[in-house]
């Protein structure tokens, strides 16, 4: 077969895509074409966050009956979301209590509590995951305690790419990258650990076997009755787009950036060292027995929060208001819990900004200003952490994913981190995404072969470090951060 058609469903925190492949066999030629592509927004009750993950579904099947309409036979499907979030079903399969997301607030104090029970050495060298109030460990104790009768009724807990393709195969399946992130999968078994499922008391009927990535998890039948194959592709979106990373040896790191930043090494063994420990540095599956040894980073979700609060209709005239703006004027910690689902984004890093007797930043050019400076910082810190635990010289960064289309990030980051930054390709997770299902249907033979072609069909921009005073801002940084 010289033409592949595959879709990628491509999930994230604040938008999904339904994307049409089409791969050329004999000429190496891989285009997209986006199907449909919908907001993915937080519902908010009272004080608490929930998906609507109903009105995902019927967006997704908005966008494959669009295909099947097209006349196209697709060859595979193929899901890939954020990580951490889950749902539980009953024995008749239908869903249990609502779908929070990591964003609501339930999990404050949560995660102090469980590392006082077990140990945070303890956790980390079983698990090697970064500590965030949000991994489904702390999730699933504050659940235990607010509704144990849930976990009860329960028969299946399933994250949610693995959720999707239920809804869409009726069959279950616990793909690696993604259950990784939950913080509950031992570094040496690659299944789940014992101690953790009996501390939170989990039946253990809900914790099915974790797969690799790469097998046939059912099919989804059309209108018309036909039978197209869910393919379990590395189900975590930033798993998907490292495997689209440029990524040509241990000399390189990598940055996907969107709602997320996520800066990293792709390692064939995992970094729990005391270094990695003491930086919070995570150790999340990837593929073929490879580790995405990265750090999490609050990323454009500051940057988003606030072109809504302003209502901005013109990104890139924000952008380039924003470039005119002194460097480093106002600096906050991205990071900081503050940032994670606030009231007000834009009121939450004013007072950041006062808390730590600095000018504080008032139009949507100088709280852009103050984001993308604190980022750039931030990544520089991150870069340094990580230069610690590689094995080789840190001499390039590859950024991926939507944020790549910010030149001033881009540059920025060049400037700080002090390496020849290279972006793009922009849509990394659905390439990846579609990619792995090539792999599996043994169209392209390997990860290796399958960049080299991404890269072969993708435009790359490069952007080199200029020389910029660094010194005081840096400094600052440092004591904002702690």
């Amino acid at each position: 077969m010289n033409i592949r058609h595959v879709v990628a469903i491509d999930l994230g925190a604040s938008s999904g895509r339904v994307m049409l492949a089409c791969y050329d066999v004999h000429n190496k030629k891989l285009s997209l074409d986006e199907i449909h592509r919908f907001t993915n927004h937080l519902i908010t009750e009272g004080n608490h966050c929930y998906w609507d993950l109903d009105d995902i579904e019927n967006q997704i099947l908005i966008g494959l009956h669009r295909v099947e309409q097209s006349g196209i036979n697709i060859d595979s499907i193929g899901i890939d979301t954020w990580g951490v979030d889950y749902v539980l079903l009953d024995r008749e399969g239908h869903t249990i209590g609502r779908n929070f997301s990591y964003r609501d607030n339930r999990t404050q104090g949560v995660m102090e509590q469980v590392q006082t029970d077990l140990g945070v050495q303890n956790i980390y060298q079983k698990t090697g995951i970064q500590f965030l109030p949000f991994n489904t460990l702390y999730q699933l104790k504050a659940l235990q305690q607010s509704h144990p009768q849930w976990l009860k009724q329960a028969h299946h807990l399933l994250l949610i790419p693995d959720y999707l393709a239920y809804r869409l195969t009726g069959q279950v399946n616990h793909e690696y990258t993604n259950i990784t992130t939950s913080q509950m999968v031992n570094l040496q078994t690659g299944d789940w650990d014992e101690e953790l499922v009996e501390y939170l008391q989990l039946p253990r009927r809900l914790l099915g076997e974790i797969k690799q990535p790469g097998n046939v998890i059912g099919y989804w039948i059309t209108p018309k009755g036909q039978k197209t194959p869910v393919i379990a592709v590395a189900s975590h979106d930033t798993a998907s787009a490292v495997i689209a990373a440029p990524i040509a040896d241990s000399h390189s790191a990598y940055l996907s950036s969107g709602t997320w930043s996520l800066m990293g090494l792709e390692r064939t063994s995992p970094c729990t060292c005391e270094n990695a420990f003491v930086a919070n540095i995570t150790n999340e599956g990837g593929i073929n027995g490879h580790y995405r040894v990265l750090k999490n980073i609050m990323g454009l979700w500051l940057f988003q929060r606030i072109c809504l609060e302003h209502d901005v209709q013109d990104i890139c005239s924000l952008i380039t208001s924003a470039e005119a703006i002194p460097a480093f004027t106002y600096l906050i910690n991205p990071n900081d819990n503050r940032f994670l689902n606030p009231e007000s984004m834009s009121q939450a890093i004013k007072e950041a900004c006062q808390e730590n007797q600095q000018s504080v930043p008032n139009t949507a050019a100088e709280l852009a200003r103050c984001v993308f400076d604190s980022l750039a910082l931030l990544y520089r810190q991150v870069f340094l952490e990580l230069q610690q635990i590689n094995h080789a010289p840190l001499q390039q960064l590859h950024i991926v994913g939507g944020g790549s289309q910010n030149a001033l990030l881009n540059q920025l980051c060049a400037n700080t981190c002090g390496v020849p930054v290279s972006t793009g390709p922009i849509e990394a997770s659905t390439l990846g995404n579609i990619g792995y299902q090539l792999i599996a249907l043994n169209t392209i033979p390997d990860v290796p072969t399958l960049r080299t072609i991404i890269a072969e069909n993708t435009e790359l921009c490069w952007f080199q470090p200029q020389s910029i005073a660094l010194d005081e801002p840096w400094k600052r940084f440092k004591t904002i951060t702690g």
